[in-house]
């Protein structure tokens, strides 16, 4: 069984791993565990998007300490840190292209910081770099009735779906400290708490669900499900 770890900025990504994705990947021969990155259990505030060569640290060490393991990352692409010493590799380059080539741009970008570090011995393949477009709430309107059902809310599915229907996928609703995907959920359910209300919703809307609609987050689980292989 391949192992993998997935690094993580968050408590909702954390609990998103350990609750949904760990068991639908070890039915697909791979071991998963999440972990966050940047000694966030030792930080006041958990969560939030770390500076770049914090988060490029965790990776190289986790790839040198063990050489059996994948390692790959799940973080906003929203939060992601553009300019100054935080910058992340790509991701002010990103915010000029077209919504099909932003996660890419960046993925490539600190996939090939990465290599360049480790040097020309280490497999490449071993780390699979993945944003979120823009940010994890995004993918829980991938069945906006399933979604309010999920959060105990079913008389929110209109107005979630109303939001949707401005998009042409889930993770095109957008990148803006106003309008990204978590602050609209928030304006129209104010007590909803990112890690219980996320898990929740993407059990009851289902991964396969989420594959149909989100073709970027597709594709990360495509190439984990690969390396079983």
């Amino acid at each position: 069984m391949a192992r993998l770890l997935i690094l993580v900025e968050g408590e909702t990504e954390e609990t998103f791993v350990n609750e949904v994705l760990t068991s639908f990947l070890s039915n697909r021969g791979v071991y998963a565990s999440a972990r966050l990155v940047g000694n966030a259990r030792q930080r006041d505030r958990r969560g939030g998007i770390r500076g770049w060569n914090t988060v490029k640290l965790d990776i190289i060490n986790h790839l040198k300490s063990d050489n059996s393991c994948f390692v790959t990352t799940m973080v906003d692409y929203y939060g992601l840190p553009k300019s100054g010493s935080k910058e992340w590799p790509g991701r002010a380059v990103a915010s000029l292209k077209t919504f099909e080539e932003k996660a890419i741009t960046v993925q490539n970008a600190i996939h090939e910081d990465i290599v360049s570090v480790m040097g020309s011995s280490f497999n490449s393949s071993r780390f699979i770099p993945f944003v979120i477009m823009h940010e994890f709430e995004g993918l829980l309107f991938s069945d906006c009735i399933r979604f309010a059902e999920g959060i105990g809310c079913p008389e929110l599915a209109p107005s979630f779906q109303s939001i949707r229907d401005d998009f042409r996928s889930p993770e095109e609703i957008n990148d803006s400290p106003i309008t990204a995907p978590s602050k609209r959920v928030i304006e129209l359910f104010p007590s909803y708490e990112k890690p219980l209300f996320g898990s929740l919703a993407v059990i009851n809307i289902g991964l396969e669900k989420i594959r149909e609609e989100c073709c970027n987050f597709s594709n990360w689980l495509t190439c984990i499900e690969k390396l079983s292989a």
